[in-house]
């Protein structure tokens, strides 16, 4: 692969074999379980099969079919059991791998970007690259004043693969919605498109970056890497180590688990409070747990800026509804925009249907896990219900619609790690607005 495929044509043509070759592995499955092997055996395998052609696909593709498939990865944990084996390792593949560039073309955007003689810059430069992902790679390398630095190289061709994936992606889209009942991938895809701008300008993330990670310097808890230098394609940050969540999802201790994900929820928090940014790309090969017990933060091109932090009207509902005062619940609702002012919606019925969103606030600890986050897809989404119709009058302003993303992404990742979290207590002291009533009475 000299480079991320450009030609339209050819990108359609991978992305639409994926529901063909769905439907094709189906059809051979009927006729092996015709031929008198085991239902499930057959099952089993043909999942098996389709995991692997969607990571090689979006993979291989890398640009916006590959952000596609980590924006979905990060929701495997809400995928019913029978379905989220095969599918769990490959799609958390993509969180933090892809085919990599070759080198010489690495050495070529390099050259573009920083001139012929862009090795001064740097004492040495591996050209094996430590990751690749959707729209770069990136490199380990030492910088000239002896720094270990990470060479963060855009992909030649990013910015067409982009626009061509993110029109053509519905077609994956239609394989992975029969995956995780009552999730909604349209809004993914909008979102997608609506920054993919702002992530192919690696002179704007490194902007970012340097907000985080002037106000996060010297903290205690967490790690940001300052930017060392950058251009229109190459972005060069401090190096971090640590083991990427990815990683610790696989096969972390429960001690470590525990510690991942509380440094994680503290984090999605603290970011916005802290340096008036919201880091939006919360899928977990962002995020490593460091040797000294910090968390690691990397990549910066999907950012909301909030200068005041997170609106405090979060904080105010979130409190009314542990009250259990549904009546000033349902108005503060309304005053923002989430119940439109023509809607009829009963308060206690509107209380309800959030109950498990705020369930894990309601104990000192909370363990986030998949057969929690499956629960709660399906009281949200089954029409048997009665608060199936109170999610039908519910709305979602504009304003709110990325920190909306970010949180359900966050909670996805929460329930892969599967730590145990003081999730009240960091809520309570994080949140503006917040203040949570004791436990008696929450």
């Amino acid at each position: 692969m000299s480079d991320i495929p450009r030609r339209a044509v050819v990108r359609s043509a991978k992305l639409a074999a994926l529901p063909l070759g769905f439907a094709g592995r189906t059809a051979i499955g009927l006729g092996k379980r015709v031929g008198g092997r085991p239902a499930e055996v057959v099952a089993a395998e043909m999942q098996a099969r389709t995991a692997e052609q969607l990571f090689k696909v979006l993979g291989e593709l890398k640009g916006g079919a590959m952000k596609f498939g980590q924006a979905l990865s990060i929701f495997e944990a809400a995928m019913p059991e029978d379905l989220a084996g095969p599918y769990r390792a490959t799609l958390t593949k993509l969180q933090d791998a892809a085919p990599p560039m070759p080198t010489k073309t690495v050495h070529a955007v390099l050259r573009d970007d920083f001139g012929p003689r862009w090795r001064s810059r740097f004492t040495s430069f591996e050209d094996r690259p430590a990751a690749a992902a959707s729209i770069g790679q990136v490199h380990r390398a030492v910088w000239a004043d002896g720094r270990p630095v990470a060479v963060k190289v855009q992909y030649p061709g990013a910015g067409p693969a982009l626009l061509s994936d993110l029109s053509q992606v519905s077609r994956v889209a239609r394989v992975a919605a029969g995956w995780i009942p009552g999730l909604d991938l349209a809004p993914i895809l909008e979102e997608l498109k609506g920054r993919m701008a702002e992530e192919l300008d690696y002179r704007l993330e490194a902007t970012s970056q340097a907000q985080f990670a002037e106000a996060f310097a010297g903290d205690e808890t967490f790690a940001l890497p300052d930017v060392v230098d950058s251009s229109e394609h190459v972005i060069v940050s401090e190096w971090l180590e640590g083991l990427p969540l990815s990683s610790i999802i696989a096969a972390g201790t429960p001690e470590v688990r525990d510690q991942a994900a509380t440094r994680y929820m503290e984090f999605l928090l603290a970011g916005p409070q802290q340096a008036g940014l919201l880091h939006a790309d919360p899928h977990p090969g962002n995020f490593r747990l460091m040797p000294d017990g910090r968390l690691g933060v990397i990549d910066f091109g999907a950012v909301k800026r909030l200068p005041d932090g997170l609106p405090v009207e979060m904080g105010e509902l979130l409190t009314l509804a542990l009250e259990g005062d549904a009546q000033s619940l349902l108005e503060g609702l309304r005053e923002l925009g989430f119940v439109k002012s023509t809607i009829d919606l009963d308060a206690e019925a509107a209380l309800a249907y959030l109950e498990p969103f705020i369930a894990p606030l309601r104990t000192d600890t909370f363990t986030f896990n998949r057969p929690w986050l499956r629960g709660v897809f399906a009281h949200i989404n089954d029409p048997r219900r009665p608060q199936f119709s109170v999610g039908m009058k519910l709305n979602l302003p504009p304003e709110f619609l990325l920190i909306h993303r970010v949180w359900l992404g966050g909670i996805g990742v929460l329930c892969q790690i599967g730590g145990q979290v003081p999730g009240r207590a960091i809520v309570d002291d994080l949140l503006p607005g917040a203040d949570l009533p004791p436990l008696s009475q929450a």
